[in-house]
């Protein structure tokens, strides 16, 4: 086994951690507090050509592997959650059902601008009655002549105020209250579209989250996205990658939480000796560096996998889950180390904190993973 990444993975690596240290964290405070999303990081990154990473140069991409997508999620969510989120979900969630699904003449349309970031990507699955429940998805797209019409509300969808179209989820028929879902991409300029950001959220401020209202939305049958029926499994296909890039960014917020509590107790002193000559933050610090070096293992073994075209449902669970809770772990203890200073915004931790909740609920809740790998080792 070769644990190693390869000389590009390392160049990759080294490039987007100077990069998330000069141009992410210097601004991630002041964004979160103004709930500012980092459009100018996003423009940044499609000048480095990160936008499209995982995706073949002849649609504008890098045809780079899973494992440089993970790594640059965890760099940039090192320094600030909301832009490793609105990165991961761009791609994973945005361009990765074009890209698995999509016809030849759907990728060369809709693909390109989503590897300039000229349009980021989003993903219409969650409604308000379909959460973990995602079969039982309410909105409704009926035929009439070329076209579909679709009627329904989706939520909690990451980056569609910046999304030129985004793939979404619907109801083609109906029989004996068995559901046919399908894949459908939709132009968020369309008539009856609406995209409505106005959530309040527990963290992760600076990340685009909106509410999406079709109202008699018309879009032509060609933009059918795989085949008929087929969409219940092109979701649950796209979240087994998914999970690799809530898993990244999992392990990169719980580093950056790890990194700062380490540089605290160095710098800190009580009753006269700094914080990490002491054995009980020794040991809470020995215990991060141990639980993320494992989350980033599974992270890269699942995302290993996938590149395989080898099975990595199961991996992909088990790495989201862990990641998620630990990363839960670490902020929580982050800032339990810096003490009162931890409740206080200006030391980060307590943002770090916020931000980590999300990872055991997006993507499928730690419960559904439990679900999902329940499953894969035949229970």
């Amino acid at each position: 086994m070769n644990f190693d990444l390869n000389s590009e993975q390392i160049l990759l690596q080294k490039m987007i951690r100077e990069f998330s240290n000069e141009e992410v964290a210097p601004g991630a405070e002041q964004r979160d507090k103004e709930k500012r999303f980092p459009v100018e990081i996003m423009k940044k990154l499609g000048e480095l050509g990160m936008m499209g990473l995982p995706f073949e140069e002849e649609y504008g991409g890098a045809g780079a592997d899973t494992t440089s997508f993970a790594i640059v999620v965890e760099e940039l969510s090192r320094n600030c959650g909301s832009t490793g989120i609105t990165y991961s979900a761009h791609i994973s969630l945005g361009g990765a059902p074009i890209h698995l699904f999509g016809t030849k003449e759907q990728k060369e349309k809709y693909l390109p601008s989503i590897c300039s970031g000229e349009s980021l990507g989003a993903f219409g699955l969650t409604e308000p009655n379909a959460g973990s429940d995602a079969g039982g998805t309410q909105t409704v797209a009926v035929k009439d002549g070329e076209d579909f019409i679709i009627n329904g509300n989706k939520c909690y969808i990451t980056n569609a105020s910046y999304a030129d179209f985004l793939a979404l989820t619907a109801v083609t028929s109906q029989k004996d209250h068995k559901k046919e879902i399908s894949a459908i991409i939709v132009p968020t300029n369309t008539p009856g579209f609406t995209v409505i950001d106005n959530y309040e959220k527990m963290g992760l401020h600076s990340s685009n989250t909106t509410e999406l209202v079709l109202e008699d939305v018309r879009v032509p049958q060609e933009n059918l996205l795989g085949e008929r029926g087929e969409g219940f499994k092109q979701f649950l296909k796209t979240l087994d990658g998914g999970r690799i890039g809530i898993g990244a960014m999992a392990v990169g917020i719980a580093q950056g939480a790890y990194e700062k509590s380490l540089a605290y107790a160095k710098e800190r002193k009580q009753f006269g000796s700094p914080l990490s000559k002491f054995q009980a933050i020794q040991f809470k610090l020995a215990d991060m560096a141990m639980k993320i070096e494992l989350a980033r293992n599974m992270v890269y073994k699942a995302a290993w996998l996938k590149d395989q075209g080898k099975p990595f449902s199961k991996e992909a669970s088990m790495c989201k889950l862990y990641a998620s809770e630990i990363c839960m772990e670490i902020t929580n203890q982050a800032v339990q180390i810096h003490g009162g200073n931890g409740y206080m915004r200006d030391y980060h931790v307590e943002r770090y904190m916020r931000d980590a909740k999300l990872l055991e609920i997006g993507e499928g809740t730690s419960e559904i993973q439990r679900m999902v790998i329940a499953r894969e080792i035949g229970c």
